[in-house]
C-alpha cells in the first residue's frame, strides 16, 4: 500500500509520459472538474460566510470544527483541481511552485481524517458526558486541537522537503518538472517514513470512530430521554465513518489504479479521471450534507443567508420636498 503523499496527486496527474488525451476529451474532463469546483466552492463559501455572520456559532465547538472542515475541504479541492487542470495545460512547471502546491495538498488531505476524529469525539462527549460538556469542550480547547492537527499533518511534508533538500542540489528546485509527488520527493526514505506515519495515524482515527460510535450506540439503548439527539449523534458519527472510508481510498487508489491500467491500458486516462472524481471530488460533498442540511440550526441560518443573497436590494433615494410657507 502506498502512502497518501504519493497518492494525493495520482488522481490529478492526468497525463503520463506515453499517453495524451484528445482535445475534446480533455476539454470535457476539465470543464466538468471546474464546474464541480465552482459548485462546491460556492456552497462552501456560503457556509463559511453564514458561520462568520452569526456570533452564536463562535461559541459552539461543534460548529468551529465544522467550519474548519469546510475550509480544509475547499482548499484541498481547489488545489487538486488546479493541479489537474495544470497537468493538461503545462506539462512541466517550476519545481519550487510544484513543491508549495504538493505540500499544501498533502497537508489538507491528511487533515481531513483527524478533523473527523475530533468531531466524533465532540459528539461522544456531548452524549455520554452531557454534564461535563461545557467544561471539556470549550472554544480555546477546540482551537488548540485544530492547531495541533495542523502541526501534526504539516510535519510529514516538511520533513519530505528537508530530506529532499539534503539529498538534492539547490539547483533542483529551479528546474521544471512534471508536478507529481514521486518526481519531486524522490528519496526512498520518504516513502517508508510516510508509510509508517499514515499507518499509525489512520489506525488511530479508525479506532476513535469505532469507539465513539459504539459508546453512542450504548447510550442510545440506555437513553430514556433525548433519544432523538442521541440518534442524530449516532448517525453523524456513522457518516463520519463513511467519510473516513472515502478518505482512505487515497491510500489504496495507487495500487488499484495501476492494476486496472495494466489490464486496460487503452483506458488509462479514463481510469485516472474516474478515480479523480471518486477520491477527490465526491467526498467533498459530504460536509454540506452533514451540517448544511442535517443540522437544523445551521440550516435555518444558511437558508436565510442564501435567501437574502438571492433577493435584489432596491435602494430608495430620499427626495427633499419644498414646503410653501
Amino acid at each position: 500500500m502506498q502512502n497518501s503523499s504519493s497518492s494525493v496527486l495520482n488522481g490529478s496527474s492526468a497525463l503520463t509520459a506515453g499517453s495524451k488525451d484528445s482535445f475534446s476529451n480533455a476539454l470535457t474532463k476539465n470543464t466538468v472538474a471546474v464546474l464541480v469546483w465552482l459548485l462546491l466552492s460556492g456552497c462552501n463559501g456560503s457556509m463559511v460566510l453564514t458561520f462568520l455572520k452569526h456570533s452564536l456559532f463562535y461559541e459552539n465547538p461543534r460548529y468551529i470544527m465544522f467550519v474548519s472542515m469546510v475550509i480544509n475541504d475547499a482548499l484541498q479541492l481547489s488545489l487538486v483541481t488546479a493541479l489537474y487542470v495544470v497537468s493538461y495545460i503545462f506539462r512541466k512547471i517550476h519545481a519550487s511552485v510544484c513543491c508549495a502546491l504538493i505540500m499544501t495538498a498533502v497537508l489538507t488531505t491528511r487533515s481531513t481524517p483527524l478533523i473527523l476524529a475530533g468531531m466524533a469525539l465532540e459528539r461522544y462527549v456531548s452524549i455520554c458526558f452531557p454534564l461535563h460538556y461545557s467544561h471539556m469542550c470549550t472554544v480555546p480547547r477546540t482551537l488548540l486541537l485544530i492547531g495541533f492537527i495542523l502541526v501534526l499533518t504539516a510535519a510529514p511534508p516538511v520533513t519530505d522537503l528537508l530530506i529532499t533538500a539534503v539529498h538534492q542540489p539547490p539547483s533542483f528546485f529551479h528546474t521544471n518538472i512534471f508536478c507529481d509527488h514521486p518526481l519531486l520527493f524522490r528519496h526512498r526514505s520518504i516513502y517508508y517514513k510516510n508509510c509508517v506515519f499514515d499507518g499509525v495515524y489512520l489506525s488511530f482515527v479508525t479506532l476513535t470512530l469505532l469507539y465513539t460510535y459504539c459508546k453512542i450506540m450504548v447510550a442510545a439503548r440506555a437513553a430514556s430521554t433525548g433519544l432523538a439527539s442521541v440518534k442524530r449523534a449516532r448517525n453523524t458519527v456513522l457518516i463520519h465513518g463513511v467519510q473516513l472510508l472515502l478518505c482512505m481510498l487515497t491510500f489504496v487508489v495507487p495500487s488499484l489504479q495501476a492494476a486496472l491500467i495494466s489490464l486496460f491500458p487503452r483506458f488509462s486516462l479514463e481510469i485516472r479521471y474516474v478515480f479523480f472524481l471518486l477520491v477527490y471530488i465526491i467526498p467533498r460533498f459530504m460536509s454540506p450534507i452533514i451540517y448544511g442540511f442535517r443540522d437544523e440550526l445551521f440550516r435555518k441560518y444558511w437558508i436565510r443567508y442564501l435567501a437574502c443573497r438571492s433577493q435584489r436590494t432596491v435602494r430608495v433615494r430620499p427626495v427633499l420636498l419644498k414646503v410653501n410657507q
